[in-house]
């Protein structure tokens, strides 16, 4: 489990944040891995990696399927557009929507995971859901933010999962 989990929220942005005990190159390579978002996820939206493809660069589209329950069951699909990759920094991405990579329609939200090494062995990790850039129109038909703010604390405590379990275990073979 990670340090304590700690969110926080401001008029446009829900911030949470914790330590996690896992490298912060564990922890990147599990963020831009998009086969682990489903994982990751504290909403229970995000289903499966569309073409399971790594992220290495801004302006990478990365495409997510999506199920929402609370719209009466709708199964669609998110074209995530990376924003931010400095490995093992931080990672961020802008999801739209669109079937062409070229013309895609971006409601203004971010996602963005930045990570501080703490030592050689652990993270902390602010994970940050920023609307700013939501435009008039869209704030008109989707309040912000559309979930509660412990699903960012949620899915840190997912991404701590995966990340420590990547870590391998080092036995210490000395006496008592």
């Amino acid at each position: 489990m990670p340090s304590s989990v700690s969110t926080g929220m401001t008029d446009e942005t829900l911030k949470a944040t914790c330590t996690i005990n896992a490298p912060a190159e564990t922890v990147f390579d599990v963020l831009a891995d998009p086969t682990t978002h489903q994982a990751i996820d504290g909403t229970g939206w995000v289903r499966e990696s569309i073409d399971g493809k790594r992220l290495t660069e801004v302006g990478q589209i990365f495409r997510i399927a999506m199920y929402h329950a609370n719209f009466g069951g709708m199964h669609y699909e998110i074209a995530n557009r990376v924003e931010v990759f400095r490995p093992p920094y931080a990672i961020g991405w802008l999801p739209g929507q669109g079937s062409d990579d070229a013309e895609l329609d971006f409601g203004g939200w971010t996602w963005r995971y930045d990570l501080e090494p703490v030592g050689n062995d652990r993270t902390k990790v602010t994970l940050t859901y920023d609307w700013s850039s939501v435009p008039p129109a869209v704030r008109d038909e989707i309040s912000f933010p559309p979930f509660e703010p412990q699903h960012l604390d949620n899915s840190l405590e997912h991404l701590a999962t995966l990340a420590q379990d990547r870590v391998p275990m080092i036995t210490n073979n000395s006496a008592p």
